[in-house]
């Protein structure tokens, strides 16, 4: 059954119902699509990009990464912002927070010039929005006067935010692009020039699939294609990285972020938070489900909250943040040796056949019986564990010192994360 707690939660100043939001994209282009989002539970809105520019897309203008059985690992798109009139944009963000005052309407704005950040940062202001966030990282745009090229410009970000800043009342977010080594920079001239939060990440430039019938990359359009815009599941771990590395930058540590990046479930919501999100995005797992898996996120959040004893959401912003240590930081005295569960191991012999290509021929096989064990030379690398098809056949056994003489650490239950 669906539970649902108190998940409201404050940024930028602004009450939030709970932290799920639209990220600006196809998703959230119209006033029709946000009405049925906001009718299905989702706290905010991040509204598609506008600009004085209107957008001429492509066709076909998606593609997509799969293995083996599992679709939409990660996603391809070729769309730039918003390919509606200004002005009916501006009327949809209005009509919004007429219709829905209790939600969270954020206007994504792009322009090519200084004079255009300001027309539109006056304009959105004007139509009612709540927050302004300054996209800086679209990565697929037809001029190098917008977008990825923009974000990957420390001047250029500074400036762009001061303009914005100062022509509007409302809170401004710095969306980042992640094509760029250190994210901190731009994201700090950002707040220089008056950015109050800082969204993170946009998509990745790549391609996705070659074609081998027309020898270009996909989407195909009418014979060639570009190199765009990855999301998805695959690009969680990135958006994770970027954030944290933030978060733990001295001049960014205070800073509100807003995660973006392969947001599915609840659970992906939450490890955001925990790296210090006060909000996170989502994009192509609506596409690929609907408005819908917001319930599920609000309500699989609820039942960890209640589980954990957290009354608020604000209480897990970043609790992660002080496990995530540089690599010279680690503990390496110890090794956490692997214990299989013969009961539940189908004999198929990847444990083995990985260790021994790939690791340090640390999995004996039986081929009568066909069941691996551990011998002495294994290493608690854990390659086995994440190679097993089977839930909880092999997990974290007992805790060895490297240094024979220390004594046994304290108990650790580290099968906690697979049950």
């Amino acid at each position: 059954m669906a539970k649902q707690m108190d998940l409201s939660i404050e940024y930028l100043g602004v009450k939030c119902e709970n932290p799920f939001f639209l990220s600006s994209s196809p998703v959230g282009s119209c006033y029709d699509m946000v009405k049925k989002a906001f009718e299905e539970g989702w706290g905010g809105v991040f509204f598609k990009t506008v600009g004085i520019f209107i957008a001429d897309e492509c066709s076909p203008r998606f593609d997509n990464n799969a293995k083996e059985s599992t679709p939409w690992i990660g996603f391809k798109n070729m769309e730039q912002i918003s390919d509606k009139p200004l002005e009916d944009n501006l009327q949809a963000i209005h009509r919004l927070k007429r219709d829905y005052p209790d939600k969270v309407v954020v206007a994504s704005i792009m322009g090519s010039s200084e004079d255009e950040w300001k027309k539109l940062s006056k304009m959105v202001t004007q139509a009612g929005a709540d927050l302004i966030e300054c996209n800086f990282s679209c990565p697929q745009m037809t001029s190098s006067a917008m977008g990825s090229d923009v974000g990957q410009n420390p001047d250029l970000v500074r400036d762009y935010s001061r303009a914005v800043s100062r022509e509007t009342d409302l809170p401004v977010i710095a969306k980042m692009t992640p094509n760029i080594g250190n994210m901190e920079v731009p994201a700090i001239a950002a707040i220089e020039g008056g950015a109050k939060g800082i969204s993170a990440i946009n998509t990745i430039k790549a391609i996705t699939n070659i074609d081998l019938e027309f020898m270009t990359a996909m989407p195909v359009v009418n014979g060639k294609s570009s190199i765009s815009g990855y999301s998805g599941a695959a690009v969680k771990p990135i958006g994770l990285r970027f954030i944290t590395q933030m978060k733990q930058h001295p001049l960014l540590k205070d800073i509100q972020m807003s995660g973006i990046g392969g947001i599915e479930t609840w659970r992906d919501a939450l490890e955001y938070i925990l790296v210090g999100c006060h909000n996170v995005q989502v994009t192509t797992a609506v596409m690929q489900y609907g408005y819908r898996i917001v319930s599920d996120m609000i309500s699989g959040l609820s039942y960890f909250m209640e589980e954990q004893g957290y009354k608020k959401v604000e209480e897990m912003v970043g609790l992660a943040l002080p496990n995530i240590v540089p690599a010279e930081e680690l503990d390496r005295s110890f090794k956490i040796i692997v214990e299989i569960d013969h009961e539940k191991c189908i004999g198929c012999g990847r444990c083995y056949i990985s260790c021994f290509d790939a690791a340090h021929q640390a999995i004996n096989w039986d081929f009568d019986k066909r069941r691996p064990s551990v011998n002495d030379e294994c290493v608690g690398c854990h390659l086995c564990i994440n190679v097993c098809p089977v839930l909880n056949c092999i997990t974290p056994g007992k805790v060895v010192w490297k240094d024979e003489s220390k004594e046994t650490p304290r108990e650790i239950n580290f099968k906690t994360r697979y049950e």
